[in-house]
């Protein structure tokens, strides 16, 4: 009989491990978190130093720390300044962007909405080719269509008039591709036939039944249009002459280079500055008074079941 090997396996004599065990799933959470703080930071510190900057004079804009606030507290001097130079045209140029902007985003949302809602749930004559060409229009940089446009209003005689930035504001191809998306997850094909035994015409059936389904799609183009239409630079600077028609991006910097073209390059810094953050305020409202729509509206338009 052959002796049994009474010496220990390798598995016996290897210490027990001690100190913290090592978790790559804890290590990617750590990373995570701090690469969406340092995203926070990128997009919370412009308006953090717009704030800061709008409480300052021409004096203490230059010669303080840009991030915190110094010397005297000039808020309410520069908000009287902003709405009274130059006749108070700022309030013209608010009250402008507010007209493009909701006007554009309406019409965006209607015309994406039913655009959207026909690719999802009808079938027709050239509905992929259509759709393939609304998808390469995404694509499309709204610079390079701004002087084609302009050569088109000129001809029409629109331009230096508010239908010149309102028109090629509607044409939303994103809105239609996230509508299309929607719809097509959102509304069942069992609700549109039964609608349609019942004897109700398409119309109807796209008022009634598809628009209530909607909702929070509606609300997200909107909110895109709206933001877009806001921020829109080149198109108004092209398009229009007048400066009563200038919206709040086209009509600061304009009011900035008169000011640098007159020798006075900082005497309208802060001014300027503290029109920066107030034309974003109605922005910060709309997105807080329909975040519920939108977070939802992403959510559902970007994942479909």
């Amino acid at each position: 009989m052959t002796a049994l090997d009474s010496r220990p396996t390798d598995a016996a004599i290897v210490p027990p491990r001690t100190g913290r065990r090592y978790n790559p799933d804890k290590r990617r959470s750590i990373l995570l978190t701090v690469l969406l703080w340092l995203c926070v930071l990128y997009f919370v510190l412009p308006i953090w130093w717009l704030l800061v900057s709008s409480t300052k004079d021409n004096s203490t804009l230059f010669s303080t720390f840009g991030l915190w606030f110094g010397g005297d507290f000039s808020l309410f001097e520069n908000l009287q300044t902003l709405f009274t130079v130059r006749d108070g045209i700022f309030v013209r140029w608010l009250v402008n962007t507010l007209v493009y902007s909701v006007s554009a985003a309406l019409g965006a949302t209607v015309l994406a909405t039913m655009a959207g809602y026909a690719f999802a749930k009808y079938d027709f004559p050239g509905k992929k080719a259509l759709f393939s060409a609304t998808l390469g229009a995404v694509m499309i940089p709204l610079t390079a269509l701004a002087l084609p446009t302009y050569l088109l209003f000129s001809q029409a005689g629109l331009t230096d008039t508010p239908w010149a930035v309102i028109i090629p504001s509607l044409v939303s191809p994103f809105g239609v591709y996230l509508m299309r998306v929607y719809a097509a997850d959102a509304i069942d094909d069992s609700l549109l036939e039964a609608a349609r035994v019942d004897g109700a015409g398409e119309f109807r059936i796209f008022r009634q039944v598809g628009l209530r389904l909607l909702g929070p799609g509606l609300v997200t183009v909107f909110l895109f249009s709206l933001v877009a239409t806001w921020n829109n630079y080149f198109l108004p600077l092209i398009m229009l002459n007048s400066s009563d028609l200038y919206p709040i991006t086209v009509g600061l910097a304009q009011l900035q280079a008169a000011a640098s073209a007159g020798g006075g390059s900082q005497a309208l810094f802060s001014t300027v500055i503290t029109g920066s953050f107030v034309s974003i305020l109605p922005l910060v409202i709309a997105f807080l008074f329909l975040q519920r729509y939108w977070q939802s509206g992403l959510a559902s338009g970007g994942v479909k079941g």
